[in-house]
């Protein structure tokens, strides 16, 4: 069977600071390669939305698919699906992905019949049933999948994360993935899943709060295969497990492999596996994402942290020792007032890591979602980007975004004006001598896609897809209602080993 599977465009947080390649949609590519299908991929973020309609009507392809790990997507993705059936009325066209799996009906209803499923869950599981249903019958027995008849069995997870292998082969404009100097890089996933319960996040509740390792042999080999010489490892957070980091490792130094990476973790991780971290800053860890969220004990506790300010400010400590720059996030409250973000801009120029605003956002499938009091404001696909207020701001809207805007304008200008370019020059000259520009445009772009009559301007487009209502979930729910994947006793053990309490 022939199958295009397509990732779209990339959100506005990302034109300037990072591209990431489309791992999950490599994975599920490569799942379908190996059951012996004709697959072709695309990504909207590095590719043009005409390839599109030129793919279509080249490959025509039987079935043809869409990722949707964010919100923001959706509108697009209908609108390709549309495009798609009217070219090829007969072409199955179906979604997957994190952020469609928890308004799936919802999603189908919209599309009004362009999109012939969704399925929820992970796709590695599911593609290969699918595929053999659209050409045999029996829709209703894949797992994850829901069509305009109803809902299947639920979906099933990986029992190995070790298989299948992304198809990297088949992304064009490879060049183009990039996060911060980091130019080009490569993605890898050496666990799945995250065993703690913040109430802003979704992994959680997506993965049924379990917690898979890729073998120390099979991630080695993958790092091995890639030829990016910087690589970001996309775990939720990396090296819970400190032999698993220390075994992944040895495999390294053994086959003597040496790259460049960027990583996610927690402060209180990185403080009790100190060491892990310390081995990998030797084989070339030189970045770090931290997700500290807030600066108070109220904002940690309102987010479920469960890490405390004396721990993040160790946690930049041991960083700064061990030669690593980090990247803090900050969660902007819509309640903050020019106070707060006040205090904000004076951190982040006291401190010499990077900072990043990220604005408080309730998604389905995050906690919040269900009982987030506050009504929303919209309900438009578009602006559940992470950089828009969806909830009522304390300031007037208009204030809110020049406030947000001025204080990431001051970040900015500390790590990315002339007396920072001037420090980063060797990276820049290095990147440009390799014909990667995706860093130098990344410097001088930030005017042009921040900036508060633009985020203004957003709330006043017209609207065809919105939303559903969140559906409030009793205080005495149980949390295994929320999860999209039912979590085997197996993984069930492995979590509770790692969760923190």
């Amino acid at each position: 069977m022939r199958l295009m599977l397509v990732h779209p465009s990339a959100l506005m947080y990302s034109e300037i600071f990072l591209r990431l390649e489309p791992l999950g949609l490599e994975r599920v590519a490569g799942a379908a390669l190996a059951g012996g299908h004709e697959v072709r991929a695309l990504d909207l973020q590095v590719s043009d939305r005409r390839d599109v309609d030129r793919e279509l009507a080249q490959f025509r392809p039987d079935a043809l698919g869409l990722s949707l790990n964010y919100l923001a997507n959706i509108p697009e993705a209908i609108e390709i699906a549309q495009r798609a059936k009217a070219m090829l009325p007969g072409c199955f066209v179906f979604f997957g992905g994190h952020s469609v799996s928890f308004i799936a009906s919802h999603v189908l209803e919209q599309a009004d019949g362009a999109v012939d499923a969704v399925l929820r869950g992970e796709g590695e599981t599911a593609i290969l049933p699918l595929l053999a249903a659209i050409a045999d019958g029996g829709l209703e027995s894949v797992p994850g999948i829901v069509t305009a008849d109803g809902q299947g069995p639920g979906p099933r997870l990986l029992d190995s994360i070790d298989e299948p292998r992304p198809a990297r082969h088949l992304m064009r404009n490879r060049r183009r993935y990039f996060i911060g100097e980091l130019d080009p890089c490569a993605s890898i996933e050496f666990t799945r899943g995250c065993p703690w319960d913040c109430s802003f996040c979704s992994a959680w509740t997506f993965y049924g709060r379990s917690y898979r390792k890729a073998s120390a042999e099979a991630a080695a080999a993958e790092l091995a295969s890639i030829a990016e010489p910087n690589v970001f490892i996309v775990d939720d957070v990396a090296f819970i497990r400190a032999e698993h980091g220390d075994a992944i490792a040895a495999e390294l130094e053994r086959r003597r492999i040496r790259k460049r990476y960027y990583l996610e973790t927690r402060s209180d991780v990185l403080l009790r596996n100190t060491e892990v971290f310390a081995r990998w800053a030797r084989l070339g860890l030189n970045y770090m994402f931290l997700g500290m969220e807030a600066l108070d004990a109220d904002g940690l506790e309102l987010y479920r942290k469960r890490v405390s300010q004396d721990e993040n400010i160790h946690a930049l400590e041991a960083a700064r020792k061990l030669g690593i720059m980090v990247a803090i996030n900050l969660i902007v409250d819509p309640a903050w007032d020019t106070g707060q973000f006040r205090v904000v801009r004076d951190f982040a120029l006291s401190v010499p890591e990077i900072v990043h605003l990220t604005v408080l956002t309730p998604y389905p499938g995050t906690e919040i979602w269900h009982t987030e009091s506050r009504r929303l404001t919209t309900r438009d696909y578009r602006l559940f980007d992470i950089q828009h207020a969806v909830v009522p701001t304390t300031l007037p809207l208009a204030q809110f975004y020049t406030e947000l805007v001025r204080t990431q304008a001051v970040i900015n200008r500390k790590h990315l004006g002339v007396a920072a370019v001037t420090g980063a020059a060797r990276a820049l000259a290095r990147n440009l001598a390799r014909g990667q520009t995706n860093f130098a445009r990344m410097l001088w772009r930030f005017n042009r896609v921040y900036n508060p009559a633009r985020q203004l301007a957003d709330h006043h487009r017209p609207v065809r897809y919105e939303l559903p209502m969140p559906v409030p979930v009793s205080s005495g729910a149980r949390r295994q209602e929320l999860y999209l994947h039912n979590r085997p006793p197996a993984h069930a053990h492995q979590a509770g080993n790692v969760h923190s309490g």
